[in-house]
């Protein structure tokens, strides 16, 4: 039957360590599908009042015609 590993006191194949180790690196790797995304922003530092309202039409301006 081949080698078999005790871990807590029941015996365990390398094959079934191998899949449960597979598995759970797969489980950690993955995204969360369930979690909620932030919507992306435009970070930016404006050096007077029109500065910053041109900027923020120029922003949605351009992101509405990616969309």
């Amino acid at each position: 039957m081949g080698h078999a590993y005790q871990i807590l006191g029941r015996t365990c194949q390398p094959h079934q360590i191998a899949i449960a180790t597979l598995g759970f690196v797969a489980l950690l790797a993955a995204p969360n599908p369930f979690s909620k995304k932030q919507p992306k922003t435009v970070d930016f530092s404006a050096s007077s009042p029109e500065e910053e309202k041109f900027i923020k039409e120029y922003v949605q301006k351009h992101s509405k015609a990616e969309h």
